[in-house]
């Protein structure tokens, strides 16, 4: 039985293929840091996220990389509104929800949902797993045909888990299994769109196979939107069909998978993938890119480019000015840079590739 078979249709608008499901512009949230004695006061604030600007279509997956710290996962629970943006705005569907309230949001909580990265702690533990499924119906007041119990062991099923496991409780699971029911929860509600934080991170490795895999027929069947956010690049690759590189708060290069990966144009993308291993032994010899110093903290970021006091490339103007996040004239369409001084973005594999591809040398006697 496939997933087109047992889900119902969403009740929201319908949206088509390519339209654009969710638009993020300028997205900011800083956190206050307070101090003082015997009065606190906000003396600081931890600047997460800055300025950030994406689209999302529908059926899409845009993956969100970087490393710890970056504002990945604050940037995640901006979108499903689990934090309140400190600027920016946020449109779902073509209506601003960036500082909608309570009763607004209530309409279109069910169409975006979450999958967060630890399946030990997203669980109540108290509760049964066909109370962890069916209670998102109940709040949401949906009455799927047959009875919530009937969809929620369909959930189940869908997700590869047994539908006697209903009136079994969280630690009676694996992790892998967990993270299962953290799946089947999210789709109790008919989403569109699907943050997953780290969906697979403490997963086993052929644990994580097994979920990516299940995201994937997911999206494919049910025609669902992901912002698919992890560290493990191949999995990025794997998964998404665009990418963004998050460094310290601020998005420093946005493309579609095979352009980013092949062609990485800011400094920061290039040591990131030189830092990933390779399973092809003919590209072992790629010479990786190791960063000095360590990442500035979000309390005083650098000024200009927050990535030159790590960068190789790194000038007084990148102290001076910040670099724009735009499309250069040698990248391919869509592929967005901020960098003053760009990767030429040739990887070894690709020069590899494209050496390949040119045509044997005739013998001189031909």
């Amino acid at each position: 039985m496939s997933a087109e078979q047992t889900l119902s249709k969403s009740q929201g608008p319908a949206t088509t293929p390519g339209q654009v499901l969710l638009e993020v512009d300028g997205l900011t949230k800083h956190f206050p840091v307070m101090g003082g004695f015997p009065f606190k006061r906000q003396v600081g604030a931890v600047q997460a996220v800055d300025n950030v600007s994406f689209t999302v279509s529908a059926g899409e997956s845009l993956g969100l990389v970087g490393e710890s710290g970056c504002g990945k996962s604050t940037t995640g629970r901006l979108v499903t509104r689990l934090y309140e943006p400190t600027a920016g705005s946020i449109r779902y569907n073509g209506l601003d929800i960036s500082h909608a309230g309570r009763k607004e949001l209530a309409p279109i909580r069910s169409e975006i949902q979450m999958i967060f990265q630890d399946p030990y702690s997203s669980l109540n533990p108290r509760h049964t797993v066909g109370t962890i499924i069916t209670n998102p119906m109940e709040i949401n007041g949906i009455n799927p045909p047959g009875g919530r119990d009937a969809r929620a062991k369909e959930l189940l099923e869908i997700v590869g888990l047994n539908p006697e496991h209903f009136n079994r409780f969280p630690h009676e699971f694996s992790g892998g299994q967990r993270q299962r029911i953290g799946v089947a929860r999210a789709l109790s509600l008919n989403p569109k769109l699907i943050v997953a934080d780290e969906p697979v991170s403490a997963l086993d490795v052929s644990i994580q196979a097994q979920v990516v895999n299940l995201l994937q027929e997911l999206q494919r069947e049910m025609g669902i939107a992901f912002v698919f956010i992890a560290h493990d690049l191949s999995i990025v690759r794997h998964f998404s069909q665009r990418v963004a590189v998050m460094y310290l708060g601020k998005i420093v290069e946005i493309a579609d998978r095979d352009s980013l990966y092949n062609r990485p144009r800011h400094p920061y993308t290039h040591a990131l993938l030189s830092a990933a291993p390779d399973a092809d032994p003919d590209n072992a010899s790629q010479e990786r890119i190791r960063l000095t110093g360590d990442v500035p903290s979000p309390l005083n970021p650098p000024s200009g480019c927050r990535f030159r006091t790590r960068c190789w490339k790194a000038t007084e103007k990148c102290a001076t000015e910040e670099p724009p996040l735009i499309q250069l004239s040698s990248s391919a369409p869509g592929h967005l840079t901020a960098c003053h001084y760009p990767e030429d973005g040739i990887t070894p594999a690709a020069r590899k590739a494209a050496a390949d591809a040119l045509p044997e040398p005739r013998d001189a006697q031909d």
